[in-house]
């Protein structure tokens, strides 16, 4: 009598994924992700071995696009079976066509920015998933939530997707479409279920955190049963009331400073929301804010960041900038050197302005050379720099509360993490030093209460307490 062997179950195909590119894009590779994970596809971080790579890309800047075509190009040589998605899918290049096909025609496929179904469907073409009846017709526990491509403690949570403002500088809009906010039950569920599983900080972003329900007149949706308006305040006290019962933080990114932001300022001195805005101001001066066709008027920016600092005095602003936009006279760029100066913005980034193929800016008079616009964003960073240094020097000897992102030895060795005033990843860090009881443990993803016993740089040094 023989034995016939049972032969091995087919092995689950591969994807290589990487994604660049903002926490906007983040949120959609996570979706992706989860898609491919549901469907019982293995990933994988490397682009050999795998049989198909899955590259998001960024398209905003020349550096992101360089960056986006450069990985694009070395998934190819490493696997040569690529399908790319994300901003710069969506961008044209000479001649009307797309910019990624002229570049690297042999990918298998391209798309724009928050494309999943159209995603999937290229890797089921290229790469047909196995089919397990045990799992093909479950549906997912909850739309929108799954795969984490950030530590288990932190999450961003997006709220909607593209923009109404058409900045001269920028192309997102055409990338990315016309602001469509999502409903706001489903946007207080993901956040429930990120908070139940071990998230600490959630991170609310969108291109325009400000705008959101503009799109659907602020309608009413419902959460639990409950009555809720489509509209960034009650969207924000609604999450304060789920992050509590976890200690959770709640942080503000992409905050336009709409009069309607003055409204929070009570859950922001409060605590219920982190006393942190993320607002991208992008210059001062009126008449380039103007050319910049930017949703502010600059004369008011002053004025408002004043009254925000004396309804919450420990708020913390970040925000970014662009020196030497067409036409800037030496004037108007003193006018943001002051406006640095007196806003007190704790946290700067600048870009000297680069002209991005289909910005209307392009067409502007009085473009700059280039080494003046380098200039410009290099004195506008020590400003900045000099700025946030005196910022935190007042921080030292206080105790603050520090979400802690890295720990060696439970922390016997120190630790680093963040206070309310420092975003992943873009803000700075508090560095902890050795506890002084040897029965101290520090772990990811607790809290730890520590006096701040010195500033270095961006950085802040604290002794656990």
């Amino acid at each position: 009598m023989s034995i016939t062997a049972e032969p091995a179950p087919p092995r689950a195909p591969t994807v290589g994924f990487v994604s660049l590119g903002c926490p906007k894009a983040l949120t959609d590779s996570e979706l992706i992700l989860t898609r491919l994970s549901a469907e019982g596809y293995q990933t994988s971080k490397t682009f050999a071995g795998a049989d198909l790579v899955i590259v998001n890309t960024c398209g905003f800047i020349d550096e992101a696009v360089r960056e986006s075509l450069d990985t694009i190009g070395e998934a190819l040589a490493a696997n040569g079976r690529v399908i790319v998605t994300g901003c710069l899918g969506a961008k044209g290049g000479e001649g009307g066509g797309n910019l990624v096909r002229q570049v690297h025609p042999k990918v298998l496929a391209v798309t724009g920015p928050h494309a999943t179904q159209e995603v999937m469907q290229a890797v089921h073409e290229h790469l047909p998933k196995l089919h397990d009846p045990f799992i093909d017709l479950v549906p997912a526990a909850l739309p929108g939530v799954g795969v984490k491509l950030t530590p288990k403690h932190y999450a961003y949570l997006k709220i909607s997707e593209g923009c109404n403002h058409r900045c001269t500088f920028c192309i997102i809009p055409s990338m990315r479409g016309d602001l469509v906010s999502r409903r706001v039950g489903d946007v207080l569920a993901e956040a429930r279920a990120l908070f139940e599983s071990g998230v600490r900080e959630l991170l609310v972003v969108s291109q325009d955190t400000s705008a959101y329900g503009v799109d659907v007149k602020y309608r009413t949706g419902f959460f639990d049963g409950r009555p809720v308006r489509t509209r960034m305040f009650e969207l924000c006290e609604q999450l304060a009331l789920l992050a509590e019962p976890f200690g959770a933080w709640l942080r503000l990114h992409y905050v336009y400073p709409y009069p309607h932001v003055d409204e929070l300022l009570p859950l922001l001195a409060s605590g219920r929301l982190l006393p942190y805005l993320d607002v991208p101001f992008q210059h001062s001066h009126p008449d380039v804010l103007k050319r910049m066709k930017r949703p502010a008027n600059g004369e008011r920016n002053l004025e408002r960041i004043q009254a925000w600092r004396q309804a919450c005095p420990q708020l913390v602003l970040r925000s970014t900038f662009i020196a030497g936009f067409p036409g800037e006279s030496e004037a108007e760029f003193e006018h943001l050197l002051e406006f640095l100066k007196q806003a007190e913005i704790d946290r700067a980034g600048c870009f000297a302005y680069s002209p991005v193929a289909g910005a209307a800016a392009n067409e502007l008079p009085g473009a700059l050379p280039a080494e003046v616009r380098e200039q410009r964003r290099a004195r506008v960073m020590a400003v900045a720099e000099d700025v946030s240094t005196r910022r935190l020097a007042r921080r030292v000897g206080a105790t603050l509360q520090v979400l802690v992102d890295h720990a060696s030895a439970l922390g016997r060795k120190g630790a680093s993490g963040r206070s309310y005033a420092d975003a992943p990843e873009i803000d700075g860090t508090v560095r902890l030093l050795p506890p002084t009881k040897a029965s101290t443990r520090i772990q990811v993803g607790e809290f730890v209460r520590a006096r701040v016993v010195a500033a270095e740089g961006h950085d802040l040094i604290a002794q656990p307490l």
